[in-house]
């Protein structure tokens, strides 16, 4: 049975993966991602018992009972590199032995669930509606870099995105990854449902612009137009695609959740984030976690 090298699982002397700072007893089978530190206490405050707290770098994680059942909340940082840090090492923290580096006989699947913000594509997805992500869009190039990803790619998404965007060459292969339908189907009561785009920056990759011109100036209207058999690109954020596509890749069930703060058709913002942000969560835990 392979053992996986020092330099490419990096645990503490404790045997905990390094830099969420979790092993496998500290996580519950359904976890919450949100970006924002401060989010997970936003979180676990509604919870009837916190078990477990740590923290190192901008990785805090909460877990604690809700309502007779066991969650895990943790912030991820803002992109889908940091994506790539939490998805590996979670998979990492529940399914490989930390004392012989070997994989557990028994998967461990996690229901992954990403609780965050985002802004909408599409007119009628007002400000403070709920966004559930049917797949992720890709524009950031990550899942490109492992093997398997055409597995798990829903090739005539991306490649209709390809010709309708005028994507040009030198950008990443926009890639698109599907969620979990399970979780899916839970969302619907909820939440409006269509492709999530995920970027991988906040300025130029999203078309904004304030000194530095994009290459893609009519990008956003390229997304709100985009059409594929009724599936339609209702929002934009930065973490969506790299946690469905990993997610997949290592067997877990994944789902994205976003409360619209911003609507870059109309141009109206919140007018007070923290309440935007409650609402998602309120929703989210009667009728997801469950």
């Amino acid at each position: 049975m392979q053992s996986f090298a020092e330099t490419e699982l990096i645990l503490t002397p404790e045997g905990r993966v390094y830099h969420i700072n979790l092993k496998n007893e500290d996580v519950a089978d359904d976890v919450i991602l949100v970006g924002d530190q401060h989010r997970v206490a936003q979180i676990s405050k509604h919870f009837d018992t916190i078990i477990f707290k740590t923290e190192h770098r901008e990785f805090i994680t909460h877990t604690g009972i809700y309502k007779g059942k066991k969650i895990t909340v943790l912030s991820t940082g803002i992109g889908t590199d940091n994506i790539d840090i939490v998805l590996n090492e979670l998979d990492a923290a529940v399914n490989i032995n930390p004392i012989t580096r070997t994989l557990n006989k028994k998967h461990r699947a996690l229901n992954i669930i990403r609780l965050g913000t985002s802004g909408s594509l599409q007119a009628n997805v007002l400000v403070n509606n709920i966004v559930a992500s049917s797949h992720g869009l890709g524009l950031d190039g990550l899942l490109n870099f492992y093997e398997a990803w055409q597995t798990i790619n829903e090739n005539e998404i991306s490649a209709e995105f390809i010709k309708q965007a005028n994507w040009l060459p030198n950008l990443p292969f926009p890639y698109c990854v599907a969620a979990n339908i399970n979780l899916l189907n839970k969302a619907k009561s909820i939440a409006h449902i269509g492709i999530t785009a995920t970027a991988p920056g906040f300025y130029g990759p999203q078309g904004r612009q304030i000194k530095l011109k994009s290459s893609l100036p009519n990008l956003n209207d390229a997304l709100t137009a985009f059409n594929f058999n009724n599936n339609r690109i209702i929002n934009f954020e930065m973490e969506t695609s790299a946690l469905y596509g990993l997610g997949k890749l290592l067997g877990h069930n994944c789902l994205t959740l976003c409360v619209v703060i911003a609507n870059r058709v109309t141009k109206e913002f919140t007018k007070d984030y923290k309440e935007s942000v409650d609402i998602l969560i309120n929703k989210s835990l009667e009728k997801i976690i469950l």
